[in-house]
């Protein structure tokens, strides 16, 4: 394993993370395929051994069983200070907006929740899931500023969010004496490129550390054509951020195909190293055993220019996909369903 320091922050981490919206009780979230605690801890272990030390969670994933299951597995097999865990908090409801509680408020609720549910007394990054355009900037902003006075999280980083959101809550940090976000979370990977034209740019500039969700498209890159599996049969976000441009992926994944096969690889092995010719650490979810293995490998695999070039050049433009065509100041309160049973994300 290869390691290296997460942006602008004096975390080591592996050079790739471990997600892990793939673990917890089913029949408490939104997804069908997640894996039960056994399994989740088999998985866990194997990272471990293989040298992954970054681990990525969520409050909102299963109803915050994928934290319990995650903090459970770490404390039985390894010890916290070699370990970076990451998870993420939800905007504030509704109801807690129709109540008048602050950002501040939410935050601190959210974190002590999350802590809980890990069984830790700090997360090392505390990460905003996606811009509520419904409370203002500098809440957010403060409440995650006391989230690290506290303690209770060593640094802080955003997802779902663009390049100019970004840089406006830096700079408000900066103004302020606040935490500033030191990592992205965004969507990212051979066949969804287009951070490369704005967010890959400011991240280079300022030292934020790139970590992308979706790495292997859900599972897209990762299978042969005509190979399926319970995920891509079952997961519906992912048929909503792929299925309209299957046919132009389609080229590109016949290609990460090729590679591998010349290259006597894995197709996850492929499409992971060129993503991290880009990257700090692209999130890889695993729900088997062997799922660990191809990213894990990847770190070793260096792929020539010309492979890299290849693999890029049937890349077209492609719409807006996922949480942030569903998370924009154009969606009403009535499309957004901030609950931690529902969300989609």
């Amino acid at each position: 394993m290869k390691y290296t320091k997460l942006g602008n922050s004096d975390l080591t981490v592996s050079r790739v993370c471990m997600g892990c919206m793939g673990f917890g009780d089913a029949a408490h979230g939104q997804h069908t395929w997640t894996v039960d605690e056994d399994t989740t801890r088999g998985i866990v272990k194997h990272g471990l051994d293989l040298g992954i030390n970054f681990f990525d969670t969520a409050i909102a994933y299963q109803s915050g069983t994928s934290e319990q299951y995650l903090g459970r597995a770490l404390r039985d097999f390894t010890s916290r200070d070699k370990v970076v865990v990451a998870t993420k908090f939800l905007p504030l409801t509704n109801e807690e907006i129709e109540r008048g509680v602050t950002a501040q408020q939410h935050i601190g609720t959210m974190i002590d929740a999350s802590l809980k549910n890990l069984g830790m007394d700090y997360v090392d990054l505390y990460i905003y899931h996606m811009w509520d355009y419904r409370v203002p900037l500098h809440g957010i902003m403060d409440g995650l500023n006391r989230v690290v006075k506290a303690g209770k999280a060593r640094y802080i980083g955003i997802s779902n969010c663009f390049a100019y959101q970004l840089a406006k809550a830096n700079a408000l940090a900066e103004r302020e004496g606040f935490a500033k976000f030191v990592a992205v979370e965004n969507h990212y990977n051979l066949i969804f490129r287009e951070e490369e034209r704005e967010m890959a740019k400011l991240c280079a500039e300022d030292n934020i550390a790139m970590m992308p969700y979706s790495s292997l498209a859900g599972g897209r890159l990762s299978k042969h054509p005509g190979e399926t599996s319970k995920r891509l049969q079952e997961d519906d976000y992912a048929r909503l951020k792929y299925d309209a441009t299957a046919a132009q992926d389609a080229v590109i994944i016949n290609r990460v195909a090729e590679i591998a096969g010349k290259r006597g690889v894995t197709m996850t092995e492929v499409a992971l190293a060129w993503l991290m010719t880009k990257v700090t650490a692209p999130i890889a979810g695993a729900t088997k055993l062997h799922h660990v293995d191809g990213p894990a490998k990847a770190v070793d695999l260096e792929l020539t220019a010309e492979e890299c070039a290849y693999l890029e050049e049937p890349y077209v433009p492609h719409r807006l996909v996922g949480v942030m065509a569903q998370n924009t100041p154009a969606a009403s309160a009535e499309q957004h369903v901030w609950s931690t049973g529902s969300q989609k994300i």
